[in-house]
């Protein structure tokens, strides 16, 4: 079944055309990635289907009823809402049904009396009927993932990494036909991405997504649409399948290009003596050495990203790190951590949000100080520090601008100096683009200009945080080819597995309360290695709880009881009640066949096991509710 039909589909900015007459379909199920150039227009496309843009021309035609999801590569929340408010803001009805739970909940919990008990009663009926605890469940699983637990911040209030979460976590839950996704995996940490892949493998879902992240895109998609040049390629397989025929592409047009450029010499000789164009041979021949010609020229057009800068001489000290330790109250990010670099040492930072990551990429280069310890820095050191935030620039600068306002003058690595025009010309800004404002630039644009004005200076000790959001694929090799010939140290902060295991030589792993691992191997042997060790404590626990003796009850001088019940506990009571009756409901219904005498030996035998089982079940089930009932009655 065709989900989406995209027909000859064009889009253009001013005199800048993004893309013309782009046609393909999506059929239920299919995994896509789009896969294109910075500024070439994917965040355009995705919101032209999405309906958020309107197209010049063309069509976009979905299935009847099916129902779309739409995460923005920056999403736009109401500032005014809590998070519980932008989640629950459907119009289906079972989100209704939720909110009018949720607000019985905290009435009754706020003045506990007979109207707001019969509320509650009222709106618990009306989940059971809807089924809506299934939805609830969901819900809390996708935020807890996606490190989202208090529910009544104000949206104004979130970073934008926190907004982009919320935005990912409200499209799953809503749970679309089709998802559209521009860079899901932005703004998350390793565990995340890795939950969000295989929550994206597992779904029936249909998807649309642009992503930079090749190990995700490698394990998700199973179909690459290429936009290149103004063409549309399409590519039935993952990643792997993708840069395997774009290869072969490449070289069969390099192939098709030389015997152009060949018969192009001839022809223009043949051109310059003149010919008159008196017969349809000539005029034949003519008009095909014009597309000749086109063919040729255009193929010469085509601009690569060039990285190339001198990079500062590093002395005998690189950077010393002395019993450094600190702390943000109850958050403890460094504990007395000692490390001396090494010359050209590369290490990768992984760690969960919100460890203190960027706070350590701070203290090495004196932004941030520590509370104890010493930061010793060689004399010949000089920091290039590429930061997320560094991309927010004067909009109405053009970047011409940008870059004469630290150099007009900037050397490369074999010592000659070129100006800052054709500085912008090695990052792929063109003429016209140099003139553009800031503002008009994509966002893979913006962090190109960023990057440049990291590299500017000369460094010899880069720390990237975060280098790899918004730039494209042909982008990102080429700032792994620069990265891997640069002579400096390198510390890198990326959640881009396969940028980090090309590049770090090892990994400081942030595993919070300042404990710090130093880890030599790539990110997928550290993955192998926590889960061995998580696997191991789950046994020692096991081996524990299987040695425990069961208590037949609980002393109430000895157990704290808690004021009342927690909302997670309150549905968890309502649930267990229909678990009961659903079991009691089978157990009646064994009991009667056992005693109406139909049953053979065999059939007798099973049904007496099943009654056993259900009756064990039944005793757990019953236990764990009349704790909870207790509890409840004492509130």
């Amino acid at each position: 079944m065709t989900y989406l039909s995209v027909e000859n589909l064009s889009k253009s900015f001013g005199i800048k055309t993004l893309f013309e007459d782009i046609t393909f379909g999506l059929s239920k199920g299919d995994k896509t990635a789009l896969v294109a150039p910075n500024g070439t227009g994917k965040s355009t496309l995705l919101r032209i289907i999405a309906g958020e843009e309107v197209q010049d021309s063309g069509e976009v035609m979905t299935q009847n009823d099916i129902r779309i999801g739409y995460l923005m590569q920056e999403p736009k929340l109401h500032a005014g809402m809590t998070i519980r408010e932008y989640i629950l803001q459907g119009d289906s009805d079972i989100t209704a049904i939720i909110k009018q739970y949720e607000e019985a909940v905290d009435q009754q919990a706020e003045d506990f009396n007979e109207t707001t008990q019969d509320a509650y009663m009222k709106a618990t009926a009306a989940m059971d009927a809807a089924n809506a605890w299934d939805f609830e469940q969901r819900m809390e699983q996708i935020l807890g993932k996606l490190d989202i637990t208090d529910l009544n911040r104000s949206i104004g209030t979130l970073s934008g990494g926190e907004r982009k979460r919320v935005a990912l976590a409200f499209v799953l839950i809503d749970n679309p036909d089709l998802i559209i996704l521009d860079e899901p995996t932005n703004h998350l940490d390793l565990d995340m991405i890795e939950w969000l892949e295989g929550y994206l493998i597992k779904s029936n879902v249909t998807l649309l997504m642009v992503t930079h992240d090749r190990y995700f895109l490698d394990r998700v998609c199973n179909h690459i649409l290429e936009m290149d040049a103004g063409e549309l390629y399409h590519h039935n397989g993952n990643y792997g399948y993708y840069l395997q025929k774009k290869a072969e592409r490449e070289q069969q047009e390099q192939a098709e290009l030389h015997k152009a450029g060949q018969l192009y010499k001839k022809e223009l000789d043949w051109m310059r003596r003149q010919p008159k164009a008196r017969t349809s041979k000539s005029k034949s021949r003519i008009d095909a050495f014009h597309k000749t010609k086109e063919k040729v020229t255009s193929a010469t057009d085509g601009r690569e990203l060039e990285l190339d800068v001198s990079s500062r001489r590093i002395g005998g000290q690189v950077l010393e790190l002395e019993k450094i330790s600190k702390s943000y109250g109850d958050l403890t990010i460094l504990n007395d951590f000692t490390y001396s670099f090494n010359k050209g040492e590369r290490i990768g930072i992984i760690g969960k949000n919100g460890v203190g990551k960027s706070t350590f990429l701070k203290i090495i280069t004196g932004e941030e100080q520590p509370d104890s310890g010493d930061v010793n820095t060689g004399a010949t050191i000089e920091y290039g520090h590429y930061r997320q935030q560094d991309v927010d620039f004067d909009e109405n600068l053009r970047p011409i601008e940008v870059v004469k306002e630290v150099a007009s003058v900037i050397e490369l690595s074999d010592g000659s100096q070129i100006s800052a025009s054709q500085f912008l010309e090695h990052f792929m800004f063109p003429g016209k683009l140099q003139y553009t404002p800031v503002g008009k630039l994509s966002g893979g644009e913006k962090r190109r200009l960023a990057l440049m004005m990291v590299l500017i200076n000369n460094p010899n000790f880069l720390i990237l945080d975060e280098p790899t959001n918004d730039l494209d694929l042909m982008t990102l090799q080429k700032l792994e080819e620069f990265l891997l010939n640069f002579g400096g140290c390198l510390i890198v902060v990326s959640h881009d597995r396969f940028f980090m295991d090309k590049l770090v030589d090892h990994y400081f792993v942030f595993e919070g309360d300042g404990v710090i691992r130093d880890h030599n191997g790539t990110y997928m042997e550290y993955r192998e290695l926590k889960e061995e060790e998580q696997a191991e404590q789950r046994r020692i626990e096991k081996e524990k709880k299987s040695a425990r003796k069961p208590a037949p009850s609980r002393s109430k001088a000895t157990e704290k009881k808690r004021s009342t019940l927690t909302f997670r506990e309150k549905k968890e009571l309502k649930k267990l009640e229909k678990e009961i009756a659903a079991l009691e409901e089978k157990k009646t219904a064994i009991e009667t066949k056992m005693g109406n005498g139909a049953l053979d030996a065999d059939e007798l035998q099973k049904a007496s096991e099943q009654y056993g089982e259900l009756t064990d079940e039944i005793d757990e089930t019953t236990l764990r509710w009349l704790e909870l009932a207790e509890k409840d009655e004492e509130s």
